[in-house]
């Protein structure tokens, strides 16, 4: 039987991730939660993360603002900004493994994903970085991501769908998946396809080289966070 992973990318939500939890309890699917560290400055949106947590769900690192990819910016201490403010909001919630997904920009994988600053920042401190292999652009197509995702899902061996909670409608399908992709043979499971795993606890598992934009080696010393941010 096909296994098939879930995530979820960009929350929490008040509007939408309580539905998706929802769901997933009523369809017995663990999942992962890669949330965005500036939501969880929100204490509703912190307490859908634990939540999330308290259910059985992984909780994983998708940069603090989510506007542009790492493998993009010039900015100095970027990378301790994105990676490690979110980490530190996230804080217990956080699973040993220390997920990290990098922003695609629409999902692409290429060298936009990182720079050699933040791959270096992730491997000393000793983060799992979470790629992906489906990705059904539900935020372009609410109505009609399920037929697409289902399609690409039939392609690969062990499919990590990223999907996104947040207010485009397109969530209101997930029961729907979820009874599809069990009545093609398809079975849930949570752990993440090895394919998909280029660093696991700061060890590099295959080339990262072609997510890696070089831009030469900028400082990530953590920077002091100043409580007015906060």
């Amino acid at each position: 039987m096909k296994k098939i992973t879930l995530s979820f990318d960009n929350g929490p939500d008040p509007e939408v991730t309580p539905a998706v939890l929802d769901v997933l309890a009523q369809k017995g699917v663990k999942a992962s939660f890669f949330v965005v560290g500036d939501k969880l400055r929100d204490p509703e949106r912190l307490a859908l993360a634990q939540r999330a947590h308290a259910e059985g769900h992984w909780i994983g690192n998708h940069t603090f603002n989510h506007l542009v990819p790492l493998g993009r910016s010039q900015h100095e201490g970027v990378t301790a900004l994105e990676i490690g403010r979110t980490q530190d909001l996230i804080g217990g919630l956080a699973h040993e493994m220390k997920f990290f997904r990098p922003f695609g920009g629409g999902g692409n994988l290429n060298a936009d994903l990182l720079d050699r600053n933040a791959r270096d920042y992730l491997q000393k401190e000793g983060f799992t970085c979470v790629l992906w292999n489906v990705v059904p652009r539900d935020w372009e197509q609410p109505a009609q991501w399920v037929e697409t995702a289902m399609q690409m899902c039939r392609t690969i061996d062990h499919p990590l769908i990223v999907l996104h909670d947040i207010t485009t409608g397109a969530m209101a399908y997930l029961d729907e998946f979820i009874d599809r992709a069990e009545r093609d043979g398809m079975t849930f499971v949570q752990d993440f396809p090895a394919a998909c795993l280029p660093m696991v606890r700061g060890k590099v598992m295959f080339d990262m080289s072609p997510f890696i934009a070089d831009h030469g080696s900028r400082a990530y010393a953590r920077p002091e966070i100043r409580k007015d941010r906060l």
